[in-house]
Formats: C-alpha cells, structure tokens, sequence
C-alpha cells in the first residue's frame, strides 16, 4: 500500500485548509496524563522502529521507487472513491514523488529514558516549504506505532522495579530477576505487530520472553545479535494438551517420563493444575524426589489458575492444608534448600515456581510481599505476564498525543497551542517552539523559545531528509532504561 494511505481519511485534505502561504508545521509528540499508579514517567521506544520501517523501508518500496503515475493514479482512485467528489488533488504527492525523499526532521530524547508526564518526548517538522502539510499528516502512523512499545516498556521497568526492590530485601541471587519477568503475551496481542513491538518493550527490562518474532525484530530495527549477546530467551515447557494426552490416572507417569527421559537435564516447566495440583505437590513430586534432584538442572512446577497470591504463597483460609500452605511452602516441605545471609529460605536449586495467569502489578507485588512475609526470597517464583499486563492498555493509558505548536505564515512566526476551557488541563499543550532540559536529573519542558535555543535542549536529531541520523542498539537502551 501507499503509506501516504496510512493515516486518517480527514488528514487527506488539511494542506488547503491551513492558512494561504502556510510553510512550516512544528509539533510533538508527549504523555499527557497517566492513568497507572505510581506511575508518572513514560519511556520512549519504538521510535527507531518507526522510522526504519515506515518512514524509510515503506516509503521507498511502495512510494519512491513505485511509478509515478500509478502511485499517483491509485492514490487518486482510493481518495476519490473514499471521499466523492473532491479537491484534495494530486499535485501534491506528484511534488513529493519528485523529490524522492521525506522532507522531515524528527528530534527526540534517546529511546530508553524515561520522560515525566507532559513533557515532549519528540518533535517533528518540514523542511522544505511547500511541504509543510506532511507534519501532522504522519501523526496517525507515528501514534499507532508509538504508543504500545512505549506503554510496554513503562509497565515492564515498573514490574522491574518491584521485583528489583524484592530481590535486594530476600534474595541472594539478584541477576535472577533478568529472567524473573517472563513474557507470555503474544497471544492475546492485537495482532503481530502489536506482540512484536510490546515483547521488545518488555524486553529492555528482562530477558525472559516467549514472543520469538521479537528476537528478530530487535536484530533488524535496534542492532541486537544474539549470536553474541543475551537478546531474549525461554526454556522448554508443556501445555495442557501435553499433559492431557498423557492421561489424568497417568499424570505422574507423564512427570516422571518428562523429566527423567525428554529432559533429563536443564530446565523444564510443566504445568500442573491440569487437574489436581495439590495432588501434584503433595503425592506426585514426593515420589519423584531422588528423580527430581538428580537431574542437572531446574524442573519448574507451573500453576495456571486460582487466586495467583493464594496459588503461591498460600491461602489462609484453604479447605485443605495444602491449599493453606501454598506451592512455595510445599516444594520447601519437599525439597528444602537454604537460608541466605539476609535469612529468607530459597528453594533447592532443583526445583521452582512459574505462574502466568492474570498477572499484574498489584498482584506481583502481593506475592513479592507475602512470600517475604512468610520467610520466603521473592526470587523463588517467576512471573508470566501475559495480554492482561500489556493488552488492557491504550494510548490513553498515558494520554499520548501529537500536537503543533509552531507554525509559520508567510514568512511570520505563529506560536500556536490549544486549552480547552471544557478541559481538565490534560489537553493543554505547549506553546511555540520547544526545548527539553535536565533538572535536578529528570528532563523538563521550556516552550515558546527562540530557534537558536531549540537547537541547544536535549532533543537531537535522529532523522532528517530520509536519512536515519541515530541508530541505537538495544545494549544501549537497555543500559540507560536500567540506570
């Protein structure tokens, strides 16, 4: 397709509508609000995604270097057959097709930081005159691109920020928190791309994911090899059909021949709620201790329903001791393990815990809080977080929108913004051009600047003309996520 179809149908018709002699069309991009707890900083990713594929790989294959006229012609009959009769024309995508490049400067603080509400992340600008209508026009694509990864990377350095805190109060082994947030979303993502880009938004704070594609897409879009470094990865496990096919009255059968044949060594998690997991930890995994500790390696009991808190740590108020004791205590009462100089238990390195169900970050921190409560490290459980975490999310989540501010008319500057008088201040914009500063370490907002201070804040160039100006790598994101 067109990428100059990717957009909304009423951005097709703007370029008549600003002002006669109109030249220039500044505006950002920024989180206005936050609709999370404790949450009050957005960081910026995707956006070198944004421009490798969108405005640099789509636009040369299917605009650029597509003939002129039949670009011209299709995009004629799409807008004619959308609209009816109409003026839109076509002169002016001729114009650009001519000019064989996107006429654009996009500045923006390095992927990776995080950026305190209302503050810009980026700014985006023309920079040939009569090409100022391509400003906002690319608002639609840079929105519906921009505002998941971004969400995804924000709720995941909030979960490693939890897990984190945990992890240095109970646990000796804190490197384990890489691995103790596990993707397990891509299911129930809006698509591919959406599952793609969340994993990788994940990704920046841990390493665990079983979203695949992500892997790749880290590889092509932010320099990542995982011939040489820790990109993403998961460990062998089972799923519910798995264990079904083995048989409810052969479920132990099933466990043993997984663990001591298929794996019989590395880490293997099998699910073990298919029926009765109490059964599981209370019959099952007694009875195959010796096979259990002589293997090298981890076998992970995973649990998929109930309370995920009351699965875990126990649930007082359980109609059998089991459920009272809970899977971290029963695997304890099983197979033991040690006391660590900050006098938390952690389990025998044989054996652990996944749960990835319903997952979010009330309820890892309830787990985080009642396993220390019941003398346990939180790094005895990993969690899946799935499309409850990163799916029940929208760009209204942090209230992101794109917005000119600058403009200029025949040769005059025009400070421009909007402020609702309907509004609560969530939709107030800046005003003018813009610079981002450092203050007391966190990044701050200065509008209505001249151009020579606008070149001067912390926003920097990472396209222009068609060309990308800045290439990340994800060690380097990840770094600066994790400072």
């Amino acid at each position: 397709m067109n990428p100059l179809l990717y957009t909304d149908g009423y951005k097709v018709d703007h370029r008549r509508q600003y002002p006669d002699k109109t030249t220039l069309v500044y505006s950002n991009w920024t989180p206005r609000m936050t609709r999370i707890k404790g949450v009050d900083q957005v960081v910026l990713f995707g956006l070198q995604y944004f421009i490798k594929k969108y405005m640099i790989a789509d636009f040369n294959a299917n605009f650029f270097k597509q003939s002129k006229a039949e670009v011209c012609k299709k995009y004629q009959r799409r807008i004619n057959n959308y609209l009816g009769e109409n003026s839109v024309g076509i002169k002016h995508i001729e114009d650009l097709h001519d000019l064989g490049y996107l006429p654009m400067v996009i500045k923006a603080l390095p992927e990776g930081v995080s950026v305190p509400i209302k503050v810009p992340m980026l700014t985006m600008y023309n920079t040939k005159a009569e090409f100022f209508w391509l400003t906002n026009y690319f608002e639609t694509i840079l929105s519906t691109t921009l505002w998941l990864p971004c969400n995804s990377a924000t709720i995941a350095k909030q979960y490693r920020k939890i897990l984190d805190k945990y992890a240095n109060e109970t646990s000796s082994v804190l490197e384990f928190v890489d691995w103790q947030g596990h993707d397990f979303s891509m299911r129930g993502m809006g698509g591919l791309e959406a599952a793609t880009v969340s994993s990788a938004g994940h990704l920046l704070s841990f390493t665990g994911t079983d979203t695949i594609p992500t892997i790749d897409f880290l590889e092509d879009y932010y320099n990542a090899n995982s011939d040489t470094e820790l990109v993403g990865g998961s460990v062998a496990a089972t799923e519910h059909s798995v264990m079904c096919m083995g048989t409810n009255t052969g479920e132990q059968e099933t466990f043993k021949r997984l663990i001591t044949e298929v794996y019989p060594n590395g880490i293997v998690s099998i699910v073990s709620d298919t029926w009765d997991l109490w059964k599981v930890l209370t019959e099952y995994l007694p009875n195959l201790k010796e096979d259990v500790l002589a293997r090298n390696g981890k076998v992970v009991i995973r649990p998929d329903s109930g309370d995920p808190a009351d699965i875990i740590c126990g649930n007082p108020n359980g109609t059998t001791e089991a459920a009272k004791k809970g899977v971290v205590q029963l695997l304890w009462d099983i197979f033991g393990g040690t006391t660590n100089d900050k006098g938390y238990k952690e389990l025998d390195s044989h054996i652990g815990a996944i749960y990835g169900d319903s997952i979010t970050i009330d309820r890892a921190t309830e787990i985080c809080v009642r396993l220390k409560q019941n003398g346990f490290a939180s790094t005895n459980v990993v969690l899946g977080i799935g499309s409850f975490t990163y799916q029940y999310n929208t760009r209204d989540t942090f209230g992101f929108a794109m917005k000119a501010t600058y403009g200029e008319v025949d040769g005059a500057s025009r400070e421009i913004y909007k402020n609702p008088i309907t509004d609560d201040g969530t939709k107030k914009s800046a005003k003018g051009l813009i610079k981002i500063v450092k203050e007391n370490g966190n990044y701050a907002l200065v509008d209505q600047v001249s151009w020579e201070e606008e070149q001067k804040g912390e926003l920097k160039e990472v396209f222009r003309d068609g060309e990308l100006v800045v290439d990340h790598s994800l060690a380097e994101i990840r770094k600066r996520i994790r400072a």
